[in-house]
């Protein structure tokens, strides 16, 4: 069938979830009837003059809410109207202060890796060398799954940097952590499960969950992370659990051993399912290297997700997906159905990067680059703020949690330093049903060490609405 959509520009909203909505819309309304075959993403892609993967990625969206199924040559169809019917939409929305891409990395802005220190000239050869080795079946059609290389590189760096024991066949590459979630969506989740999610955890995790139409349970964090008996309280036979356990997004405490044990046997007795996010876990500068859950997991119901966003570059849109053996053939034909695989090119050349050692020498070069800057941020803010707030320094990670000593606005803070050129993140964005209290997040990986004593003093500067005098 043709579709008549009409997207806008000049909306905020990413084009991909304008896409999702129109089609949402003329399902529920009638227009498009159950059993209707959707025109494939590449026509439609060529009809709205948009990327395919902007309509693979608003298909995907629709598919994990349950609206449309992929069946593979036989196309992309509308589900069932009483499935339809049942849908409960979640609006997209970003955190309060986030913004959309600025032009470089901006002072404290999370998630980025020190762009500055990028091996561009290594990066380059690699994609030169990786271009002229491309044969003709490489150009055909990416495997959806991943590149082989890539896909070995990736398992043998796991077992012997985290500890993971798994074959290149239980490892898919993705399109960042987002992919990998939305993999996960696809084969494990159906509308209604109840899913553990972390409070405070990662809001664009939560929302991705939300919009599947999955019952989110906030599950509280204390100093010893998940409270795995709350979880169990509140939901006891949760479909999933997400989970950040070597550094909690975003209060930075790891999950203690004892709970990591209960969580593991609570997966088991139940056959759930339990999300390992290890997004940062490269970056550890106090104490010894925390192990995977994965690595503990005798019962094979733990899936672990790296991204090699923090690591390299977000721009890669690489990730993996490490997921149990039994599961291996369903996620490879969920991979075929919702995504034509990664860009080539690309994977070629991280693999190169792997094999030939670089990664490994890049992450141990990052982790004393990072140890000084988080080091020279914390001591240019505690002179900054002196009594008046407090820097909370996680074993590991890629940012600063500075909490206010009395009460504080964080989030009219973060909008005064977003106009002043600075990328805060406030802690209660990450919150959904309990308070965490306020603070800010400080990435400290773009801020290189003699820059740090002017940044802290201009963030000092924006705790005020007005200009005072300090005669403190």
């Amino acid at each position: 069938m043709t579709l008549t959509i009409a997207l806008d520009p000049a909306e905020t909203e990413p084009l991909f979830l304008q896409i999702a909505a129109r089609v949402r819309s003329a399902i529920i309304t009638g227009h498009i009837a159950a059993g209707a075959r959707l025109p494939s993403a590449r026509a439609l892609a060529a009809q709205l003059a948009v990327a395919r993967g902007t309509v693979d990625a608003a298909y995907a969206l629709l598919a994990g809410e349950g609206a449309i199924t992929t069946r593979g040559a036989a196309g992309t169809v509308v589900s069932g109207t009483a499935r339809i019917e049942a849908i409960e939409h979640t609006p997209f929305m970003f955190a309060p202060e986030t913004t959309i891409a600025a032009p470089g990395p901006l002072p404290f802005q999370m998630g980025l890796p020190a762009l500055d220190e990028f091996p561009r000239k290594l990066w380059s050869n690699l994609t030169v060398q990786a271009a002229r080795a491309l044969q003709p079946a490489d150009l055909a059609r990416a495997d959806p799954a991943g590149v082989p290389a890539l896909r070995q590189a990736v398992a043998a760096y796991l077992g012997v940097a985290r500890g993971i024991r798994a074959s290149p066949a239980q490892v898919l590459i993705t399109a960042g952590y987002q992919g990998a979630l939305s993999l996960v969506r696809s084969v494990l989740l159906r509308h209604g499960d109840p899913v553990w999610m972390e409070d405070p955890g990662y809001f664009f995790a939560r929302q991705a969950l939300e919009a599947s139409g999955v019952r989110v349970v906030p599950v509280r964090v204390d100093q010893d992370g998940l409270r795995v008996a709350s979880g169990i309280a509140a939901a006891p036979k949760a479909r999933l659990a997400v989970v950040t356990p070597t550094h909690q997004c975003p209060t930075g405490v790891a999950l203690s051993l004892p709970r990591r044990l209960a969580l593991l046997a609570w997966a088991a007795e139940t056959e759930s399912w339990i999300l390992e996010d290890d997004y940062d876990s490269e970056f550890r500068y106090t104490g010894r290297p925390l192990p995977s859950l994965k690595s503990l997991d005798r019962a094979q119901r733990v899936l672990y997700v790296g991204s090699f966003s923090k690591v390299l570059s977000p721009a890669l849109r690489l990730g993996y997906l490490v997921v149990p053996p039994e599961l291996a053939a369903a996620f490879n034909r969920a991979s075929h159905m919702m995504t034509l695989g990664q860009p080539t090119l690309e994977q070629g050349v991280v693999a190169a990067f792997m094999q030939r050692g670089h990664f490994a020498r890049h992450i141990r070069r990052m982790r004393m680059l990072y140890a000084d800057r988080r080091r020279a941020l914390a001591s240019a803010l505690e002179a900054a703020f002196g009594s008046s707030a407090s820097v909370e320094m996680a074993a590991g990670g890629m940012h600063l949690l500075l909490r206010f000593a009395g009460p504080h606005d964080a989030a009219a803070l973060a909008k005064r330093a977003a106009a002043a050129g600075l990328a805060p993140t406030t802690l209660s964005s990450y919150a959904i049903a309990h308070d965490c209290g306020q603070g800010l997040l400080l990435s400290f990986t773009n801020i290189p060490v003699e820059s740090a004593p002017s940044i802290a003093a201009r963030l000092r500067g924006l705790t005020v609405a007005r200009p005072t005098c300090d005669l403190g």
